[in-house]
């Protein structure tokens, strides 16, 4: 179990960051002429464009890599109320990527995402409260939104419900729910949940395991609140 409290507090970061984009990046052609429409929308206001214009400037697609423009367009969509820009946005902030790293404002970016249902966001910020960044520690806070973003499917969110059950972090301590979790974010493909899933195997009884199934089988997703 401390190899992957080891993991999951050391590669937090890295678990939260793989997901975020990668829909948007496959979802885009790389022709000129589609970021020159790209960029036409972006700047009559589409809130939708200017957040995948910030994409293609954030990863270097079909223009030359430019965080700091890239956080101009997150924010001209942030500043709309795009979910997908405030998170960026958020990002960016918090790891000083095209901008001066302030996790306050990655907070505050967070949040106005989270609070749109974005499970995401809502994971993130879980983040946020879970090891005190941006914001005074508070692991029931960090559970209280790890759960909004387990509940709609969030495989992340999942997994980090799973791990707080797990050590009993802002919840109380049950690895038969951690089990769960983890076998619903293990069922998305996160690699985090599945080495769960395995630690738990290893200290759970059969009828702890059968109970655990039972509940991810059960398990129904939630429409977020907006």
């Amino acid at each position: 179990m401390k190899n992957l409290l080891a993991k999951l507090g050391v590669a937090a970061c890295l678990l939260l960051g793989a997901d975020l984009l990668a829909p948007v990046l496959t979802a885009q052609s790389k022709d000129t002429d589609a970021i020159t429409e790209l960029r036409a929308k972006a700047e009559k206001g589409d809130a939708k464009a200017q957040f995948n214009l910030g994409v293609k400037y954030d990863f270097g697609k079909g223009v030359v890599k430019d965080e700091v423009e890239a956080v101009k367009w997150y924010r001209k969509a942030a500043d709309q109320g795009d979910a997908n820009g405030q998170t960026r946005l958020g990002f960016m902030y918090q790891f000083g990527r095209g901008v001066v790293k302030d996790e306050v404002k990655a907070v505050k970016w967070y949040r106005k995402a989270a609070d749109q249902g974005d499970g995401n966001a809502q994971t993130r910020l879980g983040f946020m409260y879970q090891f005190g960044r941006g914001v005074v520690k508070d692991e029931v806070e960090a559970v209280k939104w790890y759960r909004k973003a387990a509940d709609q499917g969030d495989a992340n969110g999942q997994t980090r419900l799973g791990f707080m059950y797990q050590f009993g972090r802002g919840v109380v301590k049950d690895e038969v729910e951690a089990y769960k979790w983890y076998l619903l974010g293990g069922a998305q493909g996160n690699d985090f949940a599945r080495e769960g899933i395995k630690e738990m195997e290893g200290v759970l009884t059969p009828q702890q395991r059968t109970e655990g199934g039972k509940r991810a089988r059960e398990w129904k997703p939630v429409q977020p609140k907006r």
